[in-house]
């Protein structure tokens, strides 16, 4: 406790005078959080791809259109005041409102051919969400172009103009201020390492301070076109414990918790605690990767989907977190497929595994993250699996080094979770139903990839062709149909959807949290 407020006060003291007296507490205009946030890789919206980068993304860029807090369901303006889309040209054109970078330079039209061009260029981790729109380093100056104060978006592909828009309200659509950005490159790094420990948007909040595994701090943009939010600062604190945070919860350190345990959330007093949930579109998945013969053979895959205690979970120490939930597209968006076939049943497991003639015992390396509930879900694993032969031997890291890992595909088996990148349900079958080149050096943000699971011709051919598909009933349709085949078979075991239980100071309203950690919007906070 005393080192947690030792730390404030070291951040405090960066502040002027007049402010530091607010951080003996929580005063009616800060926010404390505390909050795992050793997942983060990176901050820079043309790298960031894990969630808690997703969550400070949303809070200091804005993109041309988006899901916003006040209704995460409807696609809304954001820089673009309004658009006109034409299919048949394959075109949008978005019209720029009046509005301003944090740093006070407008923003303009060339700041998001800017932004879009970057992503492009530099080739990250999320840059194919905007390379599937037919953009190219080669073509980008031609696809993305500036008219007046209008910016034109042209695309190349089977795909309609719903389908770019959802593209366009991503992370990596983010707007980002070129002039900042360009004065604070290094070589041909168009700002990106700068970028990972700085901030250069026009949303509601600063990123004023960031130290890995220890804090990011926000500051209220006073230029926010929206106006400047109640918030002058947002305080996200490191804290790995569970039971740590809920001490400083309950100490009043900090205003909101977000990993407490569901005996932690029901223990506390609702005199001055309220306790919120959230449906959140995060699936949490098993998965084997295919570089290991030994978890090559589909009667591992099928003996696996017996072997996890999916009540036994959800109704302990899963309870108000996770729900039962088998298919990678969640439950609650159109497209879902929300039949849950598959049972505990090692004597089933058992026999699937002997009528293929697979040898037990199976040993293999699980990597996991070293944080609550990951943790106790391996050991739940680690029990069941190995009443049938197959025995787990738990490989705790951090959150970026579990990730860093699985990227490099050179894990055995993974005990991960995943969030679409956009709300379209072609998000997650690329991710977990479409793999048509396997290669190491075709590197790809997907579940196949990073698990070398070659997916079937067929398939893949089905991906592409609901991608493609006009009339949105028969494109679900087509979505549930290739879920049942991934569920059926894939050795990506999927298992559950989160709900997300967050336990917050009674005087703080107008948190929002979304169903992904994009729509995490700390703007419209208040204490009363």
């Amino acid at each position: 406790m005393n080192l947690f407020r030792a730390a404030l006060l070291a951040t405090a003291l960066s502040l002027p005078m007049s402010s530091v007296a607010a951080f003996a507490a929580t005063p009616a205009d800060a926010l404390v959080v505390a909050q795992n946030i050793d997942d983060i890789v990176a901050l820079d919206p043309a790298q960031a791809y894990e969630f808690t980068s997703g969550e400070i993304n949303s809070n200091v860029y804005d993109r041309l259109i988006g899901y916003e807090a006040e209704d995460t369901t409807v696609l809304a303006p954001g820089l673009a005041t309004e658009w006109t889309a034409d299919d048949a040209a394959k075109t949008i054109k978005f019209t720029l409102r009046d509005a301003k970078f944090a740093s006070g330079n407008p923003v303009r039209p060339e700041d998001v051919v800017f932004s879009f061009t970057r992503v492009i260029k530099l080739n990250l981790t999320p840059a194919f969400i905007l390379t599937q729109l037919g953009w190219t380093p080669e073509n980008i100056a031609d696809m993305v172009t500036v008219e007046g104060n209008t910016v034109i978006v042209k695309y190349d592909g089977d795909f309609s103009s719903a389908f770019v828009l959802n593209v366009l309200a991503s992370r990596p659509a983010s707007i980002v201020d070129e002039v900042l950005v360009t004065a604070n490159a290094v070589g041909d790094d168009m700002g990106n390492a700068w970028l990972n420990t700085h901030s250069a948007g026009s949303g509601p909040f600063v990123m004023s301070d960031y130290r890995p595994a220890e804090i990011v701090r926000l500051t209220a943009n006073e230029n926010y076109f929206r106006g400047a939010p109640a918030m002058k600062s947002i305080i996200i604190r490191h804290v790995a414990e569970a039971a740590t945070q809920q001490l400083l919860l309950t100490s009043g350190d900090v205003d909101i918790a977000k990993n407490l345990t569901p005996d932690q959330i029901e223990s506390l007093s609702t005199d001055k605690i309220k306790v919120e949930t959230y449906p959140q579109a995060a699936v949490h998945f098993l998965s084997f990767n295919q570089k290991d013969e030994d978890l090559t053979p589909p009667a591992v895959w099928e003996a696996a989907r017996y072997l996890v205690d999916y009540d036994g979970m959800t109704q302990s120490f899963l309870k108000g977190q996770m729900e039962t939930h088998q298919a990678f597209w969640p439950k609650g968006f159109p497209g879902s497929y929300d039949e849950t076939p598959f049972t505990h049943d090692v004597e089933k497991a058992k026999r699937i595994l002997a009528d293929a003639g697979i040898k037990t015992p199976i040993n293999v390396t699980l990597d996991v993250i070293n944080a609550s509930p990951f943790t106790d879900m391996a050991q739940s694993l680690q029990a069941t699996f190995a009443e049938a032969g197959i025995n787990f031997d738990i490989l705790p890291g951090t959150g970026a080094q579990v990730i860093t890992k699985y990227r490099e595909r050179t894990h055995q088996a993974m005990l991960l979770y995943w969030g679409p990148d956009f709300m379209d349900p072609h998000s997650n079958a690329k991710a977990f139903a479409y793999n048509a080149d396997n290669s190491d050096e075709n590197y790809q943000a997907t579940t196949t990839w990073r698990n070398a699971w070659a997916v079937p011709d067929a398939m893949n051919k089905e991906v592409t062709a609901a991608l493609a598909e006009s009339d949105q009933a028969k494109r679900n349709a087509d979505y549930i149909e290739i879920q049942k085949q991934a569920q059926e078979s894939s050795p990506i075991v999927i298992m559950f959807q989160a709900a997300l239980t967050i336990a917050m100071a009674k005087n703080v309203e107008g948190y929002v949290n979304g169903a992904t950690s994009d729509f995490v919007y700390y703007r419209l906070v208040k204490k009363d």
